[in-house]
């Protein structure tokens, strides 16, 4: 058996980095994220309409302030089988990590009559970790010396700097642009990353940085009569190289490995629609996973890392509705969809995969102390609605008719839920 868990493991290390890639934060602060996200046509915070459509911003006709901060949790699990002498060996392992806080700050100036507006923002657009403890029950989680990864530990942040200017070409029409700028960093216990010791698995890496800039455009039209319409492309997000440095379970040096994860370029489009007592939006929003560096190769390397998670596009639908007939107190709800873009043939690529949330509900609502002064609030709850699952892969096993090292009779799977609690402030000066 521990023959058979030695072969196998070269195949599962994977695992945790996409854990840790995040997926594409569905809205940014309090107000925006209570309405699914949507903010492309329908610019209700500086928040999401800074991060969805840099044009939006020219409906703020004043200087306003926000501050967000949300604690947020993941729970992930995993569950794989292998196949043994006495019969199919299966087993659970949950993630006990804990909280995470989602911050974002932004600032808005406008002035009324003029054609100019500027704005900068600094918000956590993606940041995860896991960590699976060891077990002597499920495959994965096995001590590496039985083939399996042992104790998993990831931690990945990724926080976005952008400066806006939007020019109001019209009473109606406005055009806006805004480069970013991006740090993130990543920390893989072990690292997948780096080819194996003969002897010695697996590294573990220390916390690695990179670098990273892009660019956003944006044009938003309001008819005045309460229709309004959105779209933006937020390209590929360019980032240096991640160079870690790795050491063997035994304390021992292992050589470094850089690895380079760009952020997919967006393309979102949206509508919106106001009257005196609600606000409704509904955005689309396309996600370019098969051109982006880091995700678009797939397999392994000829010494057992891995060379990419293939990952495929997909879709995002976002929609969210305020209520304004209450005086002071507007009242929030939204919805968040999206496709999931692991394929069955490479799920063992991007376990557990915590980048898959298929279905997202918000509630929210504000209060407006006065003029000047307001206060945000949501809840949040996604789910994998389900598991996405394929079959273990090892280096050990490719060949020309199994290019993936599929292992005939296992199974891995893997499904998560998240929440959040989020609260943030808006002053108007």
């Amino acid at each position: 058996m521990k023959k058979l868990f030695s072969t196998l493991g070269l195949g599962l290390l994977p695992l945790f980095l996409l854990a840790q890639t995040g997926h594409i934060m569905q809205g940014i602060g309090a107000q925006n994220m209570s309405m699914g996200g949507a903010a492309t046509a329908q610019p209700l915070d500086i928040n999401g309409t800074l991060h969805w459509n840099p044009a939006g911003i020219s409906a703020f006709n004043t200087k306003i302030f926000s501050a967000n901060a949300g604690l947020f949790f993941s729970a992930p699990e995993v569950t794989s089988t292998v196949p043994t002498p006495s019969g199919p060996m299966t087993g659970v392992t949950k993630d006990d990590r804990g909280v995470s806080i989602m911050p974002a700050l932004a600032m808005v100036w406008g002035k009324k009559n003029s054609n100019h507006t500027f704005g900068i923002s600094a918000f956590g657009i993606s940041g995860f970790g896991v960590t699976f403890p060891e077990s002597s029950s499920n495959p994965i989680t096995m001590p590496q010396s039985s083939g399996g990864f042992g104790r998993i530990e990831s931690d990945y942040q990724l926080m976005q700097v952008g400066i806006t200017y939007a020019y109001k070409v019209s009473e109606q029409f406005s055009i806006g642009l805004a480069p970013t700028f991006n740090y993130s960093a990543l920390k893989l216990a072990p690292n997948p990353l780096a080819s194996p010791g003969m002897t010695k698995g697996y590294p573990v890496s220390d916390k690695a940085t990179a670098l990273g800039f892009g660019g956003q455009v944006g044009l938003f039209y309001n008819s005045g009569k309460g229709i309004k319409l959105g779209a933006s492309y937020k390209t590929q997000q360019y980032f240096g190289e991640f160079d870690f440095e790795n050491k063997y379970l035994d304390g021992s040096t292992a050589p470094n490995v850089k690895f380079k994860m760009n952020y997919p370029a967006i393309f979102s489009a949206g509508i919106g629609y106001s009257q005196k007592a609600i606000d409704f939006a509904l955005d689309y929003r396309f996600v370019n996973y098969e051109n982006t560096e880091g995700f678009k190769d797939k397999g392994w390397t000829e010494s057992a890392s891995v060379e990419g998670f293939g990952w495929k596009n997909i879709s995002i639908v976002s929609a969210g509705l305020q209520y304004k007939g209450i005086n002071k107190l507007p009242l929030r709800v939204g919805y968040t969809y999206s496709s999931n873009p692991i394929n069955s043939d490479l799920a063992m690529f991007s376990l557990p995969a915590t980048a898959v949330i298929k279905n997202a509900f918000q509630l929210g609502l504000g209060y407006e102390f006065n003029n000047r002064f307001t206060m945000n609030a949501v809840y949040h709850h996604g789910s994998s609605s389900g598991s996405t699952s394929g079959m273990l892969l090892s280096p050990m096993m490719v060949s020309s008719s199994n290019p993936y090292g599929s292992i005939a009779g296992s199974n891995v799977s893997y499904k998560m839920t998240t929440d959040m609690v989020m609260v943030g402030i808006n002053y108007s000066f």
